[in-house]
């Protein structure tokens, strides 16, 4: 036991060539070490366990190796290399800033870049995780990393780089690493289970790759454990197991239900993943996932982006094929709402079982609401549908007829009539009607009903007596209206507009662009005169006149003092009364 490695340590790449899915960093430090073009400092930034801290620990160790490989390889086998590898070469020095973060060490490190390398060409200086650093140790460090001896290199590795002085930042050649993509992870640890003679399925390193993250080390470290497991035999099923990672053909079950609207069958299959200990929320965004990748498979053009093996990625080309566009989309939404209000849901299982509820009946909403938009077409108009009042979907997709005001007594005697003409209408007490249905009523039947339906309302509108507006009627109609504005100021500005009547249009004149926006605003008016005087005819006609405003705007002179007596005198009588009685006079300004 206590001769074991960890894959992470024990596969370790010593050249750049051994290093997976960076090759745009590794391709330019090989130019540049061609061309000498070295930079005095170096700054690789990048997520956790993307080769960062190797690449710099590989880049050290070439500048100073004595036979390099045409391909600028390090040859692991002269002295300083040797040395390297061994952890005793003076020429490389390595400092964990998280926890040699003070101003003290950076000094001392100061003190090392004073000597020169003891043996090669450079002395370099790798400080891993140096956003850690503290703020008087990175102004300690400004001098030297901006202007350091010639033989002195620093390469400076971290994961947050937004953390970094951008005065240090300006000072390095920044190499930003990336994640590591699945198909190169399980390259790598397809290679690694030869070389330990483990037999592993492709299926489960894909696993093992997407639960990584992009991190390669990561992978390593779940390759361990997995193999401490099941030993020399890799399956699916354990990893699945071990990861706690929720088996695809759940997904696929689930789809396939919903299409069919098979409700009980995902009701089951939801209890089924909670009494394996799986939490809701890791399955809503599963099934997230899942559907982003089915719809993934609507175009060829963007099968490639999903990083699954090919009998994988058959089997969601499979139900692409049968999944409507609309479908996926609409329950894609439905699980990103469900995942949003995830944590604020009291019932978390509830809140996912309606989530899945309305999907498994997507397909028949989105039927309905294609049936509504063609109805709502003008060159649709004629074709009939049945007043049905305890169903609200045939409210919304009736043709724009106006409603009748008379009672009750039409509809009843159309749908007496509607059988007599052969309708395949069904009555209100069955079931919901379908798109379908919708549209089976012979068209003769309704025209008639259209007929009776005018005739009926001509003779409603010719018995009732015809209101005559005034000026004065509608005046009060307006200050009725005023009665229920809330705001004090909006009712003022309303309360002062002159109004004009000239049948069947009420002119409205207005001296600012202030009152006319609020005057707009106020949508509800011309519905409360039209409801009051039972007129759909009349119309609001605002005229904005510049005059009114400067007429109330006039400057007004200011009064003297004799003037102001005289105005005294004739808002209150009394006042010159008493001045008369006790013998007052005006003596002038």
């Amino acid at each position: 036991m206590s001769n074991f490695v960890v894959s992470a340590r024990k596969y370790r790449p010593v050249t750049f060539e051994d290093v997976v899915g960076q090759e745009h960093v590794t391709n330019t430090l090989k130019n540049a070490l061609r061309n000498d073009h070295l930079a005095h400092a170096f700054l690789f930034c990048g997520p956790r366990g993307v080769g960062k801290t190797t690449c710099a620990r590989i880049l050290a160790k070439v500048i100073n190796c004595q036979n390099p490989s045409p391909e600028l390889e390090p040859c692991n086998t002269c002295s300083s290399c040797t040395s390297f590898n061994d952890n005793a070469s003076f020429n490389i020095s390595e400092l964990d800033a998280a926890s040699n973060n003070s101003v003290e060490h950076i000094r001392a490190l100061i003190e090392q870049v004073r000597f020169q390398p003891q043996q090669g060409k450079y002395k370099v200086f790798i400080i891993d995780e140096v956003h850690m650093l503290s703020q008087q140790a990175f102004n300690a460090f400004l001098k030297t990393l901006e202007e350091p001896p010639s033989y002195a290199i620093f390469i400076l590795a971290t994961t947050e780089k937004h953390k970094i002085i951008p005065t240090i930042l300006s000072r390095c050649q920044i190499f930003d690493f990336k994640r590591i993509q699945a198909p190169a992870m399980v390259r790598h640890l397809q290679g690694i289970s030869t070389k330990e003679n483990i037999t592993a399925n492709e299926e489960a390193l894909h696993v093992i790759a997407q639960k990584a993250d992009g991190a390669l080390r990561d992978a390593l470290s779940i390759f361990d454990r997995i193999v401490s497991y099941s030993g020399s035999h890799i399956n699916y099923e354990d990893v699945i197991l071990n990861l706690n990672v929720l088996d695809y053909d759940y997904y696929f079950k689930i789809v396939d239900a919903l299409l069919v609207e098979d409700l009980a069958q995902v009701m089951l299959l939801f209890d089924e993943i909670l009494n394996k200990g799986f939490e809701s929320d890791i399955f809503i965004n599963g099934l997230a996932e899942h559907l982003r990748n089915v719809l993934m498979c609507k175009d060829p053009q963007t099968i490639s982006l999903l990083e699954l093996t090919d009998n994988l990625k058959e089997r969601y080309r499979t139900q692409a094929h049968i999944s409507p566009s609309s479908f996926l989309l609409t329950a894609l939404n439905l699980c990103n709402d469900c995942d949003i209000n995830y944590r604020m849901a009291r019932n978390r299982r509830l809140h996912v079982e309606m989530a899945l509820i309305k999907m498994t009946y997507i397909n028949r909403a989105v039927e309905i609401s294609a049936g509504a938009a063609e109805k709502k077409n003008p060159e649709s108009d004629v074709t009939p549908i049945e007043p049905v009042s305890s169903t609200p979907i045939q409210t919304t997709t009736a043709p724009n007829i106006p409603a009748k005001k008379t009672g009750n007594s039409a509809p009843a005697e159309r749908n007496e009539t509607v059988p007599e003409q052969g309708s395949s209408a069904t009555p209100s007490q069955q079931t919901e009607p379908t798109p379908a249905h919708l549209v089976s009523t012979p068209r003769i039947g309704r025209l008639d009903d259209l007929m009776a339906e005018v005739h009926a309302e001509t003779e409603h509108s010719a018995a009732q007596p015809v209101l005559v507006i005034t000026q004065e009627s509608i005046e009060k109609a307006w200050a009725g209206y005023l009665t229920k504005v809330e705001q004090e100021t909006t009712r003022n500005i309303l309360n002062n507009i002159p109004l004009h009547w000239a049948d069947p249009v009420l002119t409205a004149k207005v001296g600012s662009n202030l009152v006319e926006s609020t005057l707009r605003q106020e949508r509800n008016l011309m519905e409360h005169l039209r409801q009051v005087f039972g007129r759909k005819d009349l119309i609001l006609q605002i005229d904005l006149e510049k005059t009114l405003a400067s007429e109330k705007t006039k400057p007004v002179r200011p009064l003297n003092n004799k003037e102001r007596l005289l105005a005294m005198y004739e808002k209150n009588p009394q006042v010159k009364d008493l001045a008369e009685k006790f013998g007052l006079r005006f003596d002038g300004d």
